[in-house]
C-alpha cells in the first residue's frame, strides 16, 4: 500500500510531519499513522502557550483501535492550536495534511529540524 508523504515536509520517526514556514512550524501527523490508527476518535492537544520538546510527548490520540502519545518534532511555544479537531478528530483521517493538522510551534532551534526524515527518507521507512 502508498501512502500519501508530501516532500514540503519533514518527518519524526514517530510519524509526525513538521511543516515550516518562517519561524513558526506546523505539526500532524503523517498518512501512514492515520491509516494505522483506524477512525480517530479522540485529541488531547496542549494549550496556547504551552512549551513543548522535540521528541516528548505533546498530547494522545485515541482510535477505536489504540491510544498514541503525539511527539513535538521540534521544541518551542505552541501558538496555534486546530481546535476544530476536538468537536471533528476525523479530520485527522480525512485530511491528515491539511485541515486534520494539530498545532503550531515557535521554532526553538533551528539545528533541530536536521534531525527530522525527509521524505523519501520517511516513505523509506514505512514502505
Amino acid at each position: 500500500m502508498s501512502f500519501e508523504t508530501p516532500d514540503d515536509r519533514q518527518y519524526n520517526e514517530s510519524h509526525e510531519w513538521a511543516l515550516r514556514d518562517g519561524d513558526t512550524v506546523r505539526v500532524g501527523i503523517s498518512d501512514f499513522a492515520q491509516d494505522e490508527l483506524g477512525d480517530v476518535v479522540f485529541v488531547e492537544l496542549p494549550d496556547v502557550g504551552e512549551d513543548v520538546t522535540q521528541d516528548e510527548a505533546f498530547g494522545v490520540i485515541e482510535s477505536i483501535k489504540a491510544v498514541s502519545d503525539l511527539y513535538a518534532p521540534v521544541s518551542g511555544e505552541v501558538t496555534a492550536v486546530n481546535e476544530d479537531l476536538f468537536d471533528a478528530p476525523e479530520m485527522v483521517n480525512d485530511d491528515p495534511f491539511g485541515d486534520g493538522w494539530m498545532l503550531e510551534i515557535a521554532l526553538a532551534d533551528e539545528a533541530e529540524l536536521d534531525a527530522l526524515l525527509s521524505a523519501d527518507e520517511y516513505a523509506d521507512q514505512v514502505a
